[in-house]
């Protein structure tokens, strides 16, 4: 471990950083310089200039993008978006998570999360006094983020696994590009890399992303020697002990009207599903007693046939483990609510007026006798709840409260301006680095390469304003790409979507398939430099 040991000016050595326009002119010219010895240099120079008449052009047309965008179709952010084909009338089982899924919580919880995470790393961990001055910052963290154990930071990382630039944190601190580099050697993270990072995947994230960096800089302020994966075990272990010691289920049960938030369009869709005779279960990990004063609560409003939420499901399993429970041998264990204990014997078959306790998915799949592709199970969880349902051939939806308020900003006319913008600069980049010039005369070329990385800079930095002021936006990086969260997606939700009751809008008999026209993510538009080629 001592090689892993972090000290407070670690980073103060590195060296000044190195901008982005440089490092591509340098790289440009060296591969401009390689070609003119057999190409020439006379017509690349001409089409330079074109170019930068073309890149004047464009700067003049600025004013008409609005115009020339305003007719192009809107993404819903209440849509339902498709990575593979899912016919909904072959669905006959649907299954839910809870937290996050059948309920959703108040910005409250994040601060009760941290607060008392906080209080246990101080009083039972004893981290200095000055760690419980620091609050929960609500706009620094997002969902998807990466810690290193073995530097100490944050990071973002996109869809192929490299560092975002401007997503990379040492305490509250954000790093440049030169000290990256200095840390990682490269912005990629390699697999001996990968394997010290931990994922930040689900909501209740938001609170431990937090606390991680706060922690980190507490130290960093009090000039403190410590171990980089220290901070995360510890502070992971002062979130889960606020999770399984129940004082946050008691806290949210004590004030639910604070914490808990009402909508009676989740108990419209349950209803329908039985209408349509269709199977559903529940299948979470957070104890029952939490589950049925939740529910009940969200639910009070309601007119139910018989007296309970759990009418609402042919099965109802709590504290599952998840992700263990897909791959483990558990067995089934009948919960007495009216006793909070446990029955010994063997468990096979599922009752309806009966609560089910840990369990298995062979176990699971033998009982019940559903196939997997007519299973379709709803989760926030990417890892701990989608990941094993798609391997074991479920289908898989993923419930992802952001992508709602990022369609929103995407869809605004500032967003789309500055994307606009950023698509007629790549394709003129695109132009400049396929033409020949001479090394004599290459004064004019690196004019004007700086001149459009300036600008692609300023529409990145713009674009990434309008999102996360730390991190930018949760599926995408600033340079346009999707990010590794969205990779998440891809690769374990069949279909995602912002909330439950976005499904009343479809028609059960529907036919989800992902458009023909996508490469990674379905809700992410682009707006196309050719849509401005007459300007």
């Amino acid at each position: 471990m001592a090689a892993a040991r972090l000290r407070l000016l670690s980073l103060g050595f590195l060296s000044p950083a190195v901008s982005w326009p440089r490092h591509s002119s340098r790289q440009g010219l060296r591969a401009m310089s390689t070609l003119s010895t057999t190409l020439g240099s006379g017509a690349g120079e001409d089409e330079i200039e074109r170019i930068r008449r073309e890149f004047e052009d464009a700067k003049r047309n600025y004013l008409s993008i609005p115009v020339a965008i305003k007719d192009m179709p809107k993404m819903n952010p209440q849509g339902i978006y498709v990575n593979k084909n899912v016919k909904l009338d072959d669905l006959q089982v649907y299954g839910f998570d809870y937290d996050y899924t059948l309920s959703h919580y108040s910005e409250h919880l994040q601060c009760l999360i941290y607060d008392l995470a906080k209080k246990h790393l101080v009083n039972e961990l004893k981290y200095p006094e000055s760690c419980l001055k620091y609050e929960y910052d609500r706009s620094f963290p997002i969902r998807g983020l990466y810690y290193d154990r073995l530097k100490g930071c944050l990071l973002k990382l996109d869809f192929f696994g490299s560092i975002e630039p401007d997503g990379c944190f040492f305490g509250r601190r954000k790093l440049n590009l030169s000290e990256i580099k200095e840390l990682y050697g490269t912005r990629h993270i390699g697999r001996d890399q990968a394997r010290q990072l931990v994922g930040l995947m689900d909501v209740f994230c938001f609170s431990e992303a937090c606390l991680i960096a706060d922690t980190v800089q507490q130290f960093v302020d009090a000039k403190l020697e410590f171990d980089a994966s220290y901070v995360y075990e510890d502070v992971n272990q002062s979130i889960q002990h606020v999770h399984r010691s129940g004082l946050i289920h008691r806290k949210i049960l004590s004030e639910p009207q604070k914490y808990l938030i009402k909508n009676s369009q989740v108990f419209r869709f349950l209803k329908m599903l039985r209408e349509k005779d269709k199977k559903l279960f529940l299948l979470t990990n957070s104890p029952f007693y939490f589950v049925d004063g939740g529910m009940s609560y969200l639910l009070e409003d309601e007119h139910f046939d018989g007296n309970s939420w759990r009418e609402l499901f042919d099965v109802v399993i709590a504290q599952a483990n998840k992700p263990t429970f897909y791959n483990s041998d558990h067995p089934f264990r009948v919960y007495d609510t009216q006793k909070d204990t446990l029955a010994f014997t063997a468990v096979d078959k599922f009752l309806p007026n009966e609560v089910y306790y840990h369990g298995c998915l062979k176990s699971f799949l033998q009982i019940t006798k559903w196939r997997g592709p007519e299973v379709i199970y709803f989760g926030d969880h990417l890892l701990s709840d989608l990941r094993g349902p798609s391997k074991a051939g479920w289908r898989t939806a993923a419930v992802i409260r952001e992508l709602e308020d990022e369609i929103e900003i995407q869809n605004g006319e500032n967003y789309r301006f500055q994307q606009a913008k950023l698509s007629i600069i790549h394709d003129l980049l695109g132009k400049v680095h396929a033409t020949v010039v001479s090394t004599e005369k290459g004064q004019v070329y690196r004019a004007l390469l700086d001149e459009l990385n300036a600008e692609r800079r300023q529409c990145r930095s713009a674009m990434r304003d309008l999102f996360n002021s730390s991190f930018g936006a949760t599926f995408l990086t600033d340079t346009g790409r999707e990010s590794s969260f969205a990779y998440h997606i891809h690769q374990y939700a069949d279909i995602y979507t912002s909330k439950l009751e976005n499904f009343l809008s479809y028609a059960p008999e529907s036919w989800l398939h992902p458009p023909h026209d996508i490469k990674i993510m379905p809700h992410n538009a682009k707006v196309p430099a050719s849509l401005f080629s007459g300007s």
